[in-house]
Formats: structure tokens, C-alpha cells, sequence
């Protein structure tokens, strides 16, 4: 906690940028994204098998990675007028009919996702290439950008006209391809208001946590709302609460307040690593939990499968690790406490497929409960101090 406060505090660059806000029109299409989370979440509770929820998470990384491009986007752009205005309205409609094709994505829609998925992408590197007229920089950058978008947005085309092994190798591909393009090509020269970004991703996670809201209430859907139910969904919400706590209370003000502060060189590799990459588990985490809760709540008094028991314990777990190589990054400290946590939850899965899946969510909201209460009162006067210097 010292080593975050130091961090916090620590004298930034000379030149500050003028602070930019997350626009109302970002946060409009953000709404598709609401959209296309829950169905993937759906996509993997219809058919809880490996397979299904190796698909899933596929079709989230693709998903993630077009939200992401456009989050830089709006960050180079700093507005939400003119052509800006009119490529994300575009982007909506395209990223709709993908969120609408997810379910069918490896199947009978894989092409009309593949073309939707394409054309989302495609709009994000036009609006870069005209953005770029006259910046040399910029249009060097655009190009940089195409090299990995376009193979990636193909083989997902290509993926939705072949079938069964071929189609698997196709996504795969794309997804190497457009994970380690970014690394491969580099993101330096990349102009980034770290302020923005920051709360452009703090805002992403509050969408996942929104479906797993959503999540209890479908998962009690249909059902009577006896004391068993009750429970669950009490017990579902003090997780996603207590993620929610983890981190917004200390983790994401101390993570802007260092973005905001870093040299240039080090702002862009931040946004890329701790923003771009690793929020993305964190993200999956909340959705693999949703997915979870959601089993839980419809048979509270039965034991879980494999998969929704993984969902339960492990999405979780995925989250806290998340956090831990966050903060590594970030502050370069271990947080040994959430990494036992995510450690015994990982060690929970099994036992999640033999007890009632009340049971289940009931000790995984136990340990999420314990480890903000160890952190809240082992680092409480620095917590304090901590919160009182950000604001």
C-alpha cells in the first residue's frame, strides 16, 4: 500500500493535457455492448459444455478487442461530432447484428457474423485513415493498425463459409493475430489522454457487473421466490458488490491517478498492457460469474455442473488474478492476499460440482466478503490516506 500511495503521488510530466470525458455518445454505444455480453453469457448457459464455453470466450475476445479499438478511437478523436458521430452510429448497427449473430456464431450465422464483425472493424480504420489526413504520424500508425485488423476481420469472414476443423483454425488465427499484433507492430506514437481511457474501461467493467445483476434476475426467473431463492440472490449480489469494491474502492484511483502521471513512452504502454490486455480477463471473470450465478439460481438445492461450477468459482478466481497482475504491472508489487483468494476459489470448482449450489455461492461470497474485510482493516489508515490524497 505504501509503494501505491508513493505511486499516487508521484510528480507527472510538466506538460498536462486538457482533461477529456467519456462523451454521451460513447456511452450510447456502449449499450450494444451491454447487448452482446449478455449474449454471449446466454450463448454458454444453453449448452454448458467445454466446448460451448471455449466458444464463448472466443466470441468475447473478438468482441473485446472491437471495443477496445474504438475506446482508442474515441480517445484520439476527443469528440463526438462529425465523422466520429456518424462512424460510431454506423458501428452500432453493424455491432448489433454481431451481437444478434452470437448464438450462431459457430454455426448456422457464422457468416453473417464474420460480415458484420468485418465491416464494425473496418469502419474503425476508416475513421482512423481520415483522422490521419495530414498527420504523417498518425497515417503511419493507421497502416501499422491495418496490417493486423484486416487479416484478422478476413479469417473470421473465411471462418463463417468453411466448417468444423477449419473453422476452429480460423478463429484461433484471428485472434493471435490481432492480440499479438499490437505487441508485433508496438503502440508507440500513439497519442493517448490517459484520463479518458482510464474511465472508458472503469465504465466497461460496470457493464459486466450490470449483467451479472441481470444475470440473477434471469436465473430467478420463473421460479418462487422462497427463502432458498432469497438467499441466492442476496449471496449473488454481495459478490458482485464485493467485486465492484475490489476494484473501484482503491485499485481503479490508484491505477488513473498513475496512468495520468506517467511519461508519454510509458502512458501508451500502460493503456495497452494494463487497460487493453488486462482488463479483458477481469471483464471475462465478471461474465464467467454471471454465468454461474445464474445456473445457481435456477437449482439452488442441486450441485453444479463442471462448466457453471468453473463459472461460479473460477470466473471469480479469473477476476482477482486479473487484478493481481494489474497492480503488478501497474505498481509492481504482489498483492498476496487476493492471490491466495483466487487460489482457494480455483480449489473450490470441484467441490462446487459435489455440494447444493447455494452452498457453493454462499462460500464464494464468504472468501470475496473475508478478503475485503483483511484489506479493509490490515491497510485501513493508508487506505484512508490514500483515498483522501486521490480526491
Amino acid at each position: 500500500m505504501s509503494e501505491m500511495m508513493a505511486l499516487a503521488g508521484a510528480p507527472g510530466p510538466d506538460e498536462r493535457e486538457p482533461e477529456q470525458r467519456v462523451t454521451p455518445l460513447e456511452l450510447f454505444f456502449d449499450l450494444v455492448f451491454v447487448f452482446a455480453i449478455t449474449q454471449v453469457t446466454a450463448l454458454i448457459a444453453a449448452d454448458s459444455t467445454w466446448t460451448r464455453l471455449l466458444q464463448g470466450m472466443a466470441i468475447f475476445v473478438v468482441v473485446w478487442w472491437a471495443w477496445c479499438s474504438y475506446a482508442w478511437l474515441g480517445n484520439t478523436a476527443a469528440s463526438d461530432d462529425g465523422l466520429f458521430r456518424i462512424t460510431l452510429f454506423a458501428a452500432t448497427a453493424a455491432m448489433l447484428l454481431v451481437a444478434i449473430a452470437v448464438p450462431g456464431a459457430f454455426g448456422p450465422d457464422a457468416l453473417a457474423f464474420g460480415l458484420a464483425y468485418a465491416v464494425v472493424r473496418a469502419l474503425h480504420v476508416g475513421a482512423y485513415a481520415v483522422l490521419g489526413r495530414g498527420d504523417a504520424t498518425l497515417t503511419l500508425l493507421v497502416r501499422h493498425l491495418a496490417m493486423s485488423m484486416v487479416p484478422a476481420a478476413t479469417l473470421l469472414v473465411v471462418a463463417g463459409v468453411v466448417d468444423g476443423t477449419a473453422r476452429t483454425a480460423c478463429w484461433i488465427a484471428a485472434i493471435a493475430i490481432d492480440l499479438g499484433g499490437l505487441y508485433v507492430v508496438g503502440a508507440e506514437g500513439w497519442r493517448v489522454q490517459a484520463g479518458h481511457l482510464a474511465e472508458r474501461f472503469g465504465l466497461i467493467v460496470i457493464i459486466a457487473l450490470g449483467e451479472s445483476i441481470v444475470a440473477l434476475g434471469a436465473g430467478a426467473e420463473g421460479h418462487a421466490l422462497d427463502a432458498g431463492l432469497i438467499a441466492g440472490v442476496v449471496l449473488g449480489v454481495t459478490v458482485a458488490c464485493a467485486l465492484w469494491w475490489a476494484y473501484f474502492d482503491v485499485v481503479a484511483l490508484v491505477a488513473a491517478r498513475r496512468f495520468e502521471r506517467a511519461e508519454p513512452g510509458e502512458r501508451i504502454r500502460i493503456a495497452r498492457d494494463s487497460y487493453t490486455y488486462l482488463h479483458a480477463p477481469m471483464v471475462a471473470g465478471i461474465i464467467l460469474f454471471a454465468l454461474g450465478v445464474k445456473k445457481t439460481l435456477a437449482h439452488y438445492g442441486d450441485p453444479l455442473e463442471a462448466v457453471p461450477a468453473f463459472g461460479l468459482c473460477g470466473g471469480v478466481a479469473l477476476y482477482l488474478l486479473a487484478h493481481v497482475a494489474f497492480r503488478l504491472r501497474n505498481v509492481h508489487t504482489l498483492n498476496r492476499a487476493r492471490l491466495a483468494t483466487a487460489l482457494v476459489l480455483l480449489a473450490l470448482v470441484p467441490l462446487a460440482t459435489e455440494v447444493a449450489a447455494l452452498l457453493a455461492l454462499a462460500l464464494v461470497a464468504a472468501l470475496m466478503v473475508g478478503l475485503l474485510t483483511y484489506e479493509f482493516v490490515h491497510f485501513h489508515a493508508a487506505r484512508e490516506r490514500l483515498r483522501h490524497a486521490l480526491r
